[in-house]
């Protein structure tokens, strides 16, 4: 009998352990001849045409699942050398580092002691470590700056990619040395609220006041001055933007949300948005809607969450029902 109808009765049946039903695509990394890369870029069987193919890394072989062809021998197992059933087991067993990230200063490649050793040595090994850690004063300024982004972007539940953004943008500024001679919590205020902007996640400039430690003139003066020095483009925010926030801050639903969205739309089409803040077109469109739903909300309910006063919810609320021919019952 050949070996090739040997490899097919042997390989009909594999092992249920080790194997993955994969299309066999090109392993990425150096220490392959190119005679290997060659086979294991095959995706399909050359005998039956077949594309159900089988890698098997206990055997360390690539077969077709339909007819049992043997297509490529010898390959590379990637992947750790240990098993895990559970996410414990995973922690324990493996020996690489957190993932490389922007919101630490040294990008998370530094190593520390632990405190844990109740060793006399290893609590002074630990202390001296904290105390060389930082090289100067322009590092110390910039692990206050970064953990000023993390606790306003905390504070305002912003995700993990607006954070490392915000903290890339200081990069950059302190590259430039932008920094200097101005106030850190001012720029870091502004660098979250330019982020906000660029990535689609609307909060107002009241918004990251509330949760900054200079004032709203401070962040505006740093965001204006960013702005010019970086080169930055930030297109004018859309009411629509914020209608999906706030509706679910009001506790209004998917129809009422749908709804002050045809109402901004609509506005926009008749240039009634024009010359007016974002915020206050759609708070007023939002108050319309509840009401036309039958889930009545106040204008101070409205103002309390959105920011803006009663009277300019009042007055946009008027143009929009005039303009736009909506009879609103009160």
């Amino acid at each position: 009998m050949s070996g090739y109808a040997i490899s097919k009765i042997i390989f009909i049946y594999p092992r249920l352990t080790d194997i993955e039903m994969v299309v066999p695509e090109r392993e990425k990394g150096g220490g392959k001849d190119k005679k290997q890369e060659k086979r294991e870029e095959v995706k399909e069987c050359p005998e039956c045409g077949s594309k159900c193919l089988v890698r098997d890394y206990g055997k360390a072989e690539i077969f077709c699942a339909d007819c049992g062809l043997v297509i490529a021998e010898n390959i590379v197992d990637l992947g750790p050398e240990w098993r895990a059933f559970d996410s414990e087991q995973m922690s324990k067993r493996a020996r690489v580092g957190a993932p490389l990230t922007y919101r630490i200063h040294d990008k998370g490649l530094s190593t520390l002691t632990n405190w844990g050793s109740s060793a006399q040595g290893q609590y002074k090994l630990k202390k001296w470590q904290q105390r060389t850690h930082i090289a100067n004063t322009t590092e110390r300024s910039f692990i206050f700056a970064l953990s000023e982004i993390e606790r306003m972007s905390s504070a305002l539940k912003l995700p993990v990619n607006i954070r490392e953004a915000a903290s890339m943008l200081y990069r950059k500024a302190m590259k430039k040395h932008l920094i200097r001679g101005r106030s850190i919590e001012g720029i870091t205020s502004a660098i979250l609220y330019i982020t906000c902007r660029q990535y689609g996640v609307p909060r107002t400039l009241e918004e990251v006041r509330e949760v900054s430690r200079v004032g709203q003139k401070e962040i505006s003066r740093a965001y204006r001055f960013l702005l010019r020095e970086l080169d930055l483009k930030i297109s004018p925010a859309s009411p629509i933007d914020f209608v999906p926030r706030f509706c679910s801050m009001l506790g209004l639903g998917g129809d009422i949300r749908a709804k002050a969205i045809e109402i901004i739309k609509k506005a926009s089409e008749k240039e009634l948005t024009n010359g007016r803040g974002p915020i206050g077109i759609a708070a007023a469109a939002i108050y319309i809607a509840a009401i036309l739903n039958g889930e009545h909300r106040t204008q101070k309910d409205v103002s309390d969450v959105t920011g803006v006063t009663e009277v300019t919810i009042r007055n946009r609320y008027k143009e929009l029902s005039e303009q736009l021919d909506i009879e609103v019952l009160l």
